[in-house]
């Protein structure tokens, strides 16, 4: 398998981000004052939407509303890797004594990653959990890094080519859509990345979207606690683990377990539940 890059383009004057679709000319296009029985009777069908059309219209109507609205969580939090020094980083995410790099064998373990699975890396950064992944995964499975640095990817994909990993996408999204195709994965794995996500809610709904039925979501991120944490932790990070869980089950997910495994962060594990629509309930 080749190395290739996905980029998502994002059209700041439309909406909300979305890039301005063109619209194709069809074969039911007639001179002004014309209108052609087969045209009127497609208009019709489809002005009759099956109950489960109407349901599933109503569904991406609200997920393309909530990204839109959304605002942003912390303006600017991702500046700095607009233009990263590569190597820098590479110091900073994989030296000894940052946990996450310190336990990262027994993180890769704990993921129960098998033989044959697609997994996402969204927010790879320098790639070191790509990698594990990737050599996990082998000789059938697909590791997708996803992070909204092009320089990050692009060196992913450098490096991984010299350790001979050959099974690895990358993906340059926009910090509200991680990029995947819908149903392709079966574990999603963000670690030290969610307090960066800028549109938490609509790159929830994008990760929900990707997973297939069943699938897995694991965070792992900094402990927020005034009693432990450091003040640059919490200055910087922006809710503690109560807040996580509280919107990765709003937008749609279960949480299956909270492991034990590290000291200064927390990692969470969540499967997909069926996406159903939020507040039906009468109150």
């Amino acid at each position: 398998m080749s190395h290739t890059i996905r980029r998502l383009q994002t059209n700041t004057t439309h909406l909300a981000g979305f890039a301005k679709k063109p619209i194709e000319a069809t074969s039911n296009t007639h001179p002004a004052g014309e209108r052609s029985s087969g045209y009127h009777s497609n208009m019709i069908a489809l002005s009759r939407p099956s109950g489960f059309a109407l349901c599933l219209l109503v569904l991406l109507l609200c997920f393309n509303v909530t990204q839109a609205l959304e605002e942003s969580a912390r303006p600017g939090v991702n500046r700095q890797y607009e233009d990263p020094n590569w190597q820098q980083w590479v110091n900073t995410f994989e030296r000894s004594g940052r946990e996450v790099y310190d336990k990262r064998r027994a993180i890769v373990a704990a993921s129960a990653v098998q033989p044959g699975m697609a997994v996402a890396d969204i927010g790879a950064g320098t790639g070191l959990f790509t990698r594990l992944f990737a050599d996990a995964v082998t000789p059938t499975g697909t590791v997708y890094a996803v992070d909204i640095s092009e320089t990050f990817i692009e060196n992913i994909l450098r490096s991984s080519r010299e350790q001979g990993l050959a099974n690895i996408q990358g993906i340059v999204n926009t910090p509200r859509d991680t990029g995947l195709p819908a149903g392709s994965i079966d574990l999603v794995f963000i670690t030290a990345t969610y307090h960066h996500f800028e549109y938490p809610m609509s790159m929830l709904n994008s990760i929900h979207r990707a997973l297939r039925s069943g699938g897995r979501l694991i965070i792992i991120d900094f402990r927020r606690d005034p009693r432990v944490s450091s003040n640059w932790v919490m200055g910087h990070v922006r809710g503690n683990k109560a807040l996580v869980i509280e919107e990765v089950q709003a937008a749609g997910f279960r949480l299956v377990d909270d492991k034990p495994l590290l000291r200064t962060n927390y990692f969470l594990l969540f499967e997909k539940a069926p996406l159903t629509m939020k507040h039906s309930e009468s109150p």
